[in-house]
């Protein structure tokens, strides 16, 4: 047998190959500003691991997890649930490559789009439309009452607080009012303590502070949208999986339009599925009257209402969470969610553009 000595300028040609190779096939698998770009198909994947909060607004998402739709439609790939309490913890766990879709609020899916540069995630689709209010303290009764007060919302950056912030600055509140950032539940007992004396909440918790602990609403954003439409709650994937893997992504939008019309045709049913899983995951279901009216706030929707959402990059600039207003062009991939519309007779969603650069 022969021996091959390698001399160290073979050995550094050869490191220098092996990392040029690397990082072109990275570049292919992890591009994604052209979506149509030549990336392997791999087949169904071993797992998706999905994220999702304990919340009315994701209503979509616990009932495909509560009836088994999305384990239905995904076959043998196994779904792998994780709960967050706001958006911005999902959008690490993406971009860090440890979830591979989430529900999750509009404001931080545009921080993934454009934390990434436009490569790491896509929008697929809508999830729930409305959902979110403005409550406060019986005493105060309009906007000039909030000056030295303090206001909780889920986490900095989240949806609620780029709506609260960019609302305080079009009412010239901004640094006159405390903004704190507090998990719901915790809020809950912030506000009946006294030590907040509002928050801009998600359902059910804007439900809960009103019925629950004497709040009011002062805001509700769906006055604030054309229509009252926004989308409170989509559903984003890591563009690389969705190249990869894009039956898994096609079988996950199929459980969410299950999940959908399960909703809107039985509410009632839909509020016992939405309530059995608030209970396994925080410990505590609704009170009927809560869970009621917080239903009765939002729109089961795959739309993501995607001609809102260059608006909502805005917002970012005008809450001071950005400087510029993110680029949000080719945010959206809605030919998978299409294709599942159209073949269970469904009207198409319009991607606005959004699906251009």
């Amino acid at each position: 047998m022969k021996h091959f000595t390698r001399t160290p300028r073979l050995v550094a040609a050869a490191a220098v190959a092996v990392a040029l190779l690397v990082a072109a096939g990275c570049s292919r698998a992890d591009k994604s500003g052209d979506d149509a770009a030549p990336v392997a198909d791999k087949g169904a994947a071993t797992e998706l691991r999905l994220g999702y909060f304990p919340n009315v607004t994701h209503a979509p998402a616990l009932i495909g997890l509560g009836e088994g739709l999305f384990a239905k439609e995904l076959g043998s790939t196994k779904l792998v649930p994780t709960k967050f309490n706001a958006g911005p913890e999902a959008v690490t766990a993406l971009l860090g490559g440890s979830l591979d879709a989430s529900f999750i609020g509009s404001g931080p899916a545009i921080n993934a789009y454009a934390k990434s540069k436009g490569d790491a995630v896509r929008l697929i689709a809508g999830t729930v439309s409305g959902g979110a209010q403005f409550v406060v303290k019986p005493t105060i009764t309009k906007p000039e009452d909030l000056a030295g007060k303090t206001i909780a919302t889920p986490q900095l950056g989240n949806t609620q607080d780029v709506s609260l912030k960019k609302w305080l600055a079009g009412k010239n509140l901004t640094g006159k009012v405390k903004v704190t950032n507090l998990e719901n539940a915790a809020t809950l007992d912030a506000f009946k303590k006294g030590e907040v004396d509002g928050a801009w909440l998600p359902e059910p918790w804007s439900s809960r502070l009103i019925l629950d602990a004497g709040a009011k609403v002062l805001v509700d954003e769906a006055e604030l949208w054309p229509g009252g439409k926004f989308p409170t709650t989509v559903l984003i994937v890591r563009t690389q999986f969705l190249q990869e893997h894009p039956a898994t992504v096609k079988a996950l939008l199929s459980g969410l339009v299950a999940a959908i019309d399960a909703g809107t045709a039985d509410k009632a049913a839909a509020q016992k599925t939405v309530n059995a899983q608030l209970l396994s995951l925080t410990g505590k279901a609704l009170k009927a009257p809560v869970i009621e009216r917080a239903f009765s706030k939002i729109e089961l929707t795959a739309d993501p209402v995607a001609a809102d959402f260059p608006q909502l990059a805005k917002d970012q600039v005008t809450a001071g969470i950005a400087k510029d207003a993110p680029d949000v062009a080719g945010f959206a991939n809605l030919t998978l969610l299409n294709e599942v519309l159209k073949a269970a007779g469904k009207p198409e969603v319009d991607p606005a553009g959004l699906d251009k650069k």
